[in-house]
């Protein structure tokens, strides 16, 4: 019996954070994820564009704000105005909790905005509400 993954993307800049989101996805199980560093990139793997032709469309995206090129709210403004990938579940995940950030986000259409966990068990917890509200609970267009 093969296992069903989850497609992830994670977009972030912070070689920690990257490196603390991997880990904990790999040791909690059942997650594929593709990481990339810019708005750009991010755009284009849920495009499938160019280096990004063969790679799986992610159902989840962990967005940070604060990204090189196009920052977290226009990749966001472009995957909630796009017919092909409305569909696909945004988590902002910030270190800011500033109120205008939060408003942002929802209003462009994030699914959730949360503050980045500190430490491994803080992203230890949110893998595990990731993992039960978004595939376990919630009943999604593309399941």
């Amino acid at each position: 019996m093969t296992e069903h993954l989850h497609h992830i993307l994670l977009v972030e800049d912070d070689p920690a954070d990257i490196f603390l989101a991997q880990e904990i996805f790999k040791e909690h199980g059942g997650f594929s994820m593709n990481v990339v560093t810019s708005g750009t990139e991010a755009l284009d793997l849920l495009r499938r564009k160019g280096k990004f032709k063969h790679v799986e469309r992610p159902k989840l995206v962990l967005l940070d704000l604060n990204i090189p090129g196009l920052d977290g709210r226009e990749v966001l403004r472009e995957i909630k105005s796009s017919d092909d990938l409305r569909s696909t579940i945004v988590i902002v995940m910030s270190t800011s909790d500033a109120p205008t950030d939060i408003h942002t986000s929802y209003m462009l259409g994030a699914n959730c905005f949360v503050t980045k966990p500190v430490g491994i068990d803080g992203f230890e917890r949110l893998v595990d509400a990731i993992e039960k509200f978004w595939f376990e609970f919630v009943k999604l267009p593309f399941d």
